[in-house]
């Protein structure tokens, strides 16, 4: 089919685009609905090894206006708070407080209650300076920490905390230096690392993600201590492999 002079319209993409979706399991907004469900099987995915791997990062782009998550009956979404760098993870401290990681620049934020319009009461940056920071828990468990552990991507620091905190009150210190880094300047692969505690709080688990995404310890030095879960005691001591 020849087409000569033709003009594709945005409502025509969205048309174009709409369908596609309707026809796969594999779907963007247009075809999500609170309940539904969509089955992928193993017909719907490519073969193994189908194509080169590649690093094909995210990249933000602004959001259609008429693209917003949708919510059951009796429920709504509204925007709680914009203008963020990167924020990858929020733990909620005993009190309430959201504790936002902003991994890019190595800051934390703290964002506490909600005003008439709905955003924060109060926004404030707890610490700064930190490395690709991602994982954050509270020590030890319960209502009453002492302090905030984070995980960078190559060590597990901790700042003094007591409830109700909105900055550090102390400087960072060091609990675990050598946790093997990742992203581009910190030898390369799956950089995040989340934490958590026993319920206990004798044990701190340490997740760290692979170099490569198929690989294992036997022949390659550079996934020791990688795709792992790591325990170690409160201080930092005593590391082992969980997991």
């Amino acid at each position: 089919m020849l087409i000569i002079g033709a003009v594709i319209t945005d409502r025509d993409l969205h048309l174009v685009f709409t369908l596609l979706a309707a026809a796969s399991p594999f779907v963007d907004f247009r075809g999500q609905q609170p309940g539904t469900v969509h089955k992928v099987t193993v017909a719907d995915l490519p073969p193994p090894n189908a194509t080169p791997s590649a690093d094909n990062g995210p990249h933000l782009v602004p959001r259609p206006k008429d693209a917003w998550p949708q919510a059951p009956a009796g429920f709504k979404v509204d925007l709680y708070a914009e203008g963020l760098d990167n924020p990858r993870l929020i733990r909620t401290a005993p009190n309430g407080d959201l504790f936002v990681v902003e991994s890019r620049p190595g800051t934390i934020l703290v964002l506490r209650g909600f005003g008439p319009d709905g955003k924060p009461l109060v926004k404030e940056t707890f610490a700064t300076g930190l490395r690709q920071p991602f994982g954050l828990a509270f020590y030890p468990p319960g209502k009453d920490p002492r302090w905030l552990y984070v995980g960078n991507t190559d060590s597990v620091v901790r700042f003094p905390y007591v409830t109700g905190d909105l900055k550090a009150r102390g400087p960072e210190e060091m609990v675990v230096p050598n946790i093997p880094g990742g992203g581009r300047l910190r030898g390369g692969g799956h950089w995040t690392r989340d934490l958590a505690f026993s319920l206990d709080g004798k044990k701190l688990f340490v997740s760290v993600g692979s170099r490569s995404n198929n690989d294992d310890t036997d022949n390659n030095p550079g996934e020791i201590r990688r795709a792992d879960i790591l325990a170690f005691d409160a201080d930092g001591k005593n590391e082992r492999v969980f997991a």
